[in-house]
């Protein structure tokens, strides 16, 4: 399976995405108009090491919410990645059992490479 989970208002992710040119057979999800399920957070969670590796502190939302002074646990990661689609680290790109998350110049290139292959 190849999927990229995005946000279209996203100047960086329509970046990246032009960058990476999917072809066809790449599933593109807009986390806006069509946001992530309880299951297919969890189908990414499975593929890396936890839900805070998925979530976002850059998002306005974190700072608004004061979340920078909690702590959170996993679930507490869980539970705002399924509640606004801000807190996703993006994009989330994968390549069958491979995933790519944010939007680093050393992750993006190697997403280019799964893709590629």
């Amino acid at each position: 399976m190849k999927k990229i989970y995005h946000l279209s208002s996203c100047n960086t992710c329509s970046r990246i995405l032009s960058e990476l040119d999917p072809s066809d057979e790449v599933v593109l999800q807009d986390i806006k108009t069509a946001p992530l399920t309880l299951a297919q957070l969890e189908a990414i969670r499975d593929l890396t090491d936890s839900y805070e590796s998925l979530f976002s502190r850059r998002a306005q939302l974190y700072r608004k919410k004061g979340l920078a002074d909690q702590v959170l646990t996993e679930s507490d990661y869980k539970r705002l990645l399924l509640e606004h689609y801000t807190f996703l680290k993006r994009p989330v790109i994968i390549v069958d059992d491979s995933v790519f998350i944010g939007n680093s110049k050393k992750v993006v290139a190697e997403a280019k490479k799964a893709l590629a292959s």
